[in-house]
């Protein structure tokens, strides 16, 4: 799973998601990427979820790219704990998604496959994606 190595504080607040991603909103090393249009949290098991369904369908020919990374801890009390007590112990990590990210690019295949591999790593995603391709490739 991905993971921060060290991080500066171990908790942090759950933050708002308002706002459309301006920064990773270009396909910038592949040729096809997935692309967020709605806000929401993606968890590092979601992460590698669809990174596997991806590199599946690619047969492991091409290169995949993942822009995104989990640096966000989300803590959790126990069940049956009674309130108060200070904040529960970071359970996971998510990655903040706003719409517009690139959250996966992929290169080097053929583009109805990329499209086939893209859409099969959409369904493991708890966000509404689009497919999208870089612009310099619009012509062919």
């Amino acid at each position: 799973m991905l993971m921060p190595k060290r991080v500066k504080f171990r908790k942090q607040q759950r933050g708002r998601m308002t706002g459309k991603a301006y920064r990773g909103s270009r396909v910038a090393f592949g040729d096809f990427g997935l692309k967020s249009i709605e806000p929401g949290w993606i968890t590092s098991r979601q992460i590698e979820s669809a990174r596997i369904a991806i590199t599946r369908r690619m047969k492991r020919d091409g290169k995949v790219w993942i822009r995104i990374f989990p640096d966000k801890p989300v803590s959790k009390k126990p069940l049956e704990t009674r309130m108060g007590k200070g904040k529960g112990a970071p359970e996971f990590w998510v990655a903040v998604i706003k719409p517009g990210r690139i959250m996966f690019e992929v290169g080097g295949v053929d583009g109805t496959i990329a499209n086939e591999a893209l859409r099969l790593a959409s369904y493991k995603l708890p966000v509404k994606t689009k497919v999208v391709s870089r612009p310099d490739l619009k012509g062919e």
